[in-house]
Parts: structure tokens; C-alpha cells; sequence
């Protein structure tokens, strides 16, 4: 996207230099997020592919369980991660610091994927889920700090700019990430996340002093006592895991296994445990008390929405590969390339559902929060459905047209413009007072969850490759659709009066 350099006329003093009309800062800022998106779903596009690829073809020849497993893990983990790297800035680093940090460690994860000895790569995934969790969290608290309190009235344009850079990111990625991995190296592929990652932390270092001060101010420093406690809990902790690791490896018993099934217990254990915390808080208003309960309702809805909208880099990329024909009216390209769908359906329907919900709302018909949800959950079950029709017809080594895997993704990404943008707003509206800057970080465990679910269906040996991997969550998410829209009366007294 070009940039437009400009006075701002509505600046205090007249000199201010914007982006589009907004502080300059949104450049860096945009260009930091499209570069970190570009080298996060470049990689994605090829983790897959290259943990299923044989060692003849450069890849690491696992089966599919173990390879999707690991992506759900993964996957799981940069969501978890966003709750701590919330917690560091806002007690340690402040949100710049952080942002910058956690760039420095993407780049270097991504650097180390790059890297042929298949210990170094999943040294390097955990650095890049670590880098992601402390750069996602902070990096869009960083536009709003650019902006002159919540009625700015430049701030939601601002912030729709800003999440343009996510899609144009994430739809190039597969393109040129994809294309390179798959038919020149994997591993230059990986190295270009890398260079990606660099580019960004490139911008937004250079962008430091177009930075608002507020960046820089950790809000809640810990006290010397604090600090101290929390380094010597952590030193211990690492001290355990690495002795335990440590007799699991020399007595020759290690495998992936072991980092997989501990991190998939968490990803399932936090949620649940962060949920009762908040909902046993006895401080809590009655009022408040009500809005959890039904938040919960929507934290399980959203978690079987995203189980299975994350599957577009896992089991869908597995199909693509092995089931789907890669050639379209004579032309050919690289299975990644269906992972830039999303993105690029997200860019040309968001401005669409806009305004359609504007539209209705004028009218007094705009759909609830609730029904939003159960239409979601209903076209990301059928969209499983459609699946499993394309896996029924996938047989004996027949491939089937790409147009399935298109009109899937297509489906899918209505579903997540009808119960992503209202699951964000809405958490945001009941949450409670006392945990207000937490809830974000908690609507991002419902990824957690619904990833490690999937996660552990693959671990127990669920085949993915079936029909009824399919059928059975489409099943799921389409009955849990009507669930929410059945007891829709008795879950909207407990929003109080939030629709």
C-alpha cells in the first residue's frame, strides 16, 4: 500500500506529518504488522508440508498426525503466549520495548527454521511463537496510543488501515513464501519468513521517534520484591524442566511426544483454569458475575469455530496436497497458494459485511451478538460438510477440483467476519471492570482451546485424512450453532442488556 505523505490540517500545531491523515506512526507501525503477517503465514503455508515431505525431497518425512499435531500445538501456542506478552509490557517493558523484542526473536526463529538440522527447527518455532505472543499483543495497543484518546475520531479508520497490512501480509506469504519453499528449498523458503521479519523490525525501529511516549511507559512496574520472586519462580521452573528433559533424552526415551502432549494439557488446562478464576472472583458484581456466565457460553462457541477454521494450514493444506488437483483452466501452482484465499476473500468482504451490518442496524434488524455466533458456528460446520463430500470423491488417487477447496475457504471466511469482529466487541462489552485490559487476552485462549483439542484428537491417533474427521466437526459445529440460537432467551438475560 502506498503511503501518502501530508500536513495535517488538523494538527494543534500545524507542522504534523501524517500517513493518510493519520499520525505518522501508523507507517511504521503497518509496515512492522504486514512484514511480521508476511514471514507468519509464508511460514505456515509450508510447516505442514514440509514436516510430511520425504527426507528425499528435503523434508523431515513425518506421517500426517504427528505433522498436523505439531502445527496445532504450535498454533495453540502463539494465541497462549499473547496473555504473557500482554502481562511483560504492562509490567516490565512497556509495550515499544516489547514489540521490538519479541521482532527480534520471530527473526531469529525463523532464521534458525532456515537452518538444516531438524533440532534447530523446532528451537526455532518456539521462538517464533515466544516473539509472536510478545510482539501480537502490544503492537495494536501501540496504534491506539497514537491517537488522542478513545474518541479520536480518526482512531477506527486508523486501526482499519492497520489491519489491511495483516491481510496484504498474509495473502502475499503463500504466494511467494509458498512458491519458493515448494519448488526451489524449504529452507529458503523459511529464510525469506526470516528476511521478512527483519524488513519489519526494520521499519518499526526506524520509526521509533514518530512513536507516541505513551509506548514507552510500563504501567504497572513490578516492585524490586515482585521482580525478584517472579526470576527465582521462573529459574526454577526452567531448572525442573531441564533436568526432566534432561534424564528423558540421555536415557534415549525422547521424542516430539513429549514436548506435544505437555503443551496440549496446557493449551486445554489454562483456559478453563483463567475462566473460573475470573468467574469465582467474589469481587465480582452480581452484574459481572452474569456477563461471565454468559460469556462462557460464547468462549466454547468461538473455541469449536476456531478448532476448525485453523485447520486451513493443517488437514486442509494435508488434502491440498495430496488430494487436489493443483492446475486451474491450464494453470499451474503450488498447493500453498490456497492458504492466500482467506486473506484475500477477508480484503475484498470485510468492507461488505460493514456495511451491510450498518445497513440493518438503521433499519432496527441487524441479527444479536448470539445469532451472529450460531451463523458462524452453522458455515464452519458446513463448510466441514463440503469436505467431506470433496474427501468421498477423493478416492483411489483421484484428485478432485480446486474449486472445493476454494468454495470451502470462501465459506469459511463468511463465517469469520460474522463471529470474529462481534466476538472481539463483545468481550470487550462484558467484560468486567476489573479485568478489562485482560479479556482480550482471554478471547484469544478460545484459539488456545480449540486448537488444543484438535491438537489431541491427533494425538490419540484420530485418522485426518477421513470422512469422518470431517462430517463429525461439521456435526459439532453446526449443533452447537443451534445450541446457542435454541437457548438464546436464557443465555441474553445473563448479558445484561447487551445485544
Amino acid at each position: 500500500m502506498a503511503s501518502s505523505l501530508t500536513k495535517d490540517p488538523a494538527s494543534s500545531t500545524g507542522t504534523e506529518r501524517t500517513f493518510l491523515g493519520h499520525p505518522r506512526g501508523l507507517t511504521n507501525l503497518f509496515m512492522t504488522e504486514m512484514w511480521e503477517r508476511y514471514s507468519f503465514y509464508g511460514m505456515r503455508a509450508l510447516l505442514v508440508l514440509y514436516l510430511t515431505a520425504d527426507v528425499a525431497q528435503g523434508g523431515l518425512g513425518m506421517n500426517v498426525a504427528t505433522a498436523t499435531a505439531i502445527y496445532s500445538v504450535y498454533n495453540a501456542m502463539v494465541y497462549l503466549l499473547a496473555l504473557p506478552g500482554g502481562w511483560i509490557a504492562d509490567r516490565a517493558w512497556g509495550a515499544r520495548k516489547t514489540v521490538a523484542i519479541g521482532g527480534a526473536i520471530i527473526m531469529t526463529g525463523h532464521f534458525l527454521l532456515a537452518l538444516p538440522p531438524e533440532f534447530s527447527f523446532f528451537i526455532g518455532l518456539a521462538f517464533i511463537a515466544v516473539g509472536s505472543g510478545l510482539l501480537k499483543a502490544n503492537i495494536s495497543t501501540m496504534v491506539g496510543h497514537l491517537y488522542d484518546g478513545v474518541n479520536d475520531p480518526r482512531r477506527d479508520g486508523g486501526f482499519t488501515i492497520f489491519y489491511m497490512g495483516i491481510n496484504i501480509g498474509a495473502f502475499v506469504a503463500p504466494l511467494t513464501i509458498g512458491t519458493v519453499g515448494q519448488k526451489v528449498n524449504w529452507h529458503l523458503g523459511f529464510a525469506m519468513a526470516g528476511v521478512g521479519m527483519a524488513i519489519g523490525l526494520a521499519f518499526f525501529l526506524f520509526g521509533t521517534r514518530h512513536f507516541d511516549a505513551q509506548s514507552d511507559v510500563v504501567p504497572s512496574p513490578m516492585s524490586e520484591a515482585e521482580r525478584a520472586s517472579i526470576i527465582k519462580k521462573v529459574l526454577i521452573w526452567t531448572l525442573v524442566a531441564a533436568v526432566a528433559y534432561g534424564v528423558v533424552g540421555l536415557s534415549g526415551h525422547f521424542s516430539i511426544d513429549w514436548a506435544l502432549w505437555p503443551l496440549t494439557i496446557l493449551g486445554l488446562v489454562l483456559p478453563v483454569y483463567y475462566l473460573a478464576r475470573i468467574k469465582r472472583d467474589k469481587d465480582l458484581a452480581p452484574a459481572d458475575q452474569s456477563k461471565m456466565s454468559a460469556y462462557i457460553w460464547l468462549f466454547v462457541a468461538a473455541a469449536v469455530f476456531w478448532g476448525i477454521y485453523d485447520q486451513t494450514g493443517s488437514t486442509l493444506t494435508v488434502f491440498a496436497s495430496d488430494s487436489t488437483s493443483s492446475s486451474l483452466l491450464g494453470f499451474s501452482f503450488p498447493e500453498s497458494w490456497f492458504q492466500s484465499l482467506n486473506p484475500l476473500y477477508i480484503m475484498a468482504l470485510a468492507p461488505v459485511f460493514a456495511w451491510i451490518w450498518v445497513a440493518l442496524a438503521k433499519r432496527r434488524k441487524e441479527p444479536t451478538t448470539l445469532s451472529k455466533f450460531s451463523f458462524g458456528l452453522v458455515l464452519i460446520g458446513a463448510s466441514f460438510g463440503i469436505m467431506m463430500i470433496a474427501q468421498g470423491l477423493a478416492t483411489d488417487g483421484t484428485r478432485v477440483s480446486p474449486l472445493w477447496l476454494v468454495m470451502v475457504y470462501l465459506i469459511q471466511t463468511v463465517g469469520e467476519l460474522t463471529l470474529s469482529p462481534v466476538g472481539l466487541s463483545v468481550t470487550t462489552k462484558l467484560a468486567p471492570q476489573k479485568y478489562a485490559s485482560q479479556m482480550m487476552g482471554v478471547w484469544f485462549l478460545a484459539v488456545t482451546a480449540g486448537d488444543s483439542v484438535i491438537a489431541l484428537l491427533q494425538l490419540v491417533g484420530v485418522p485426518t485424512t477421513t470422512q469422518g474427521w470431517f462430517a463429525s466437526q461439521g456435526a459439532l459445529a453446526v449443533l452447537a450453532g443451534v445450541a446457542i440460537l435454541m437457548y438464546r432467551k436464557k443465555i441474553q438475560p445473563l448479558m445484561g442488556g447487551v445485544h
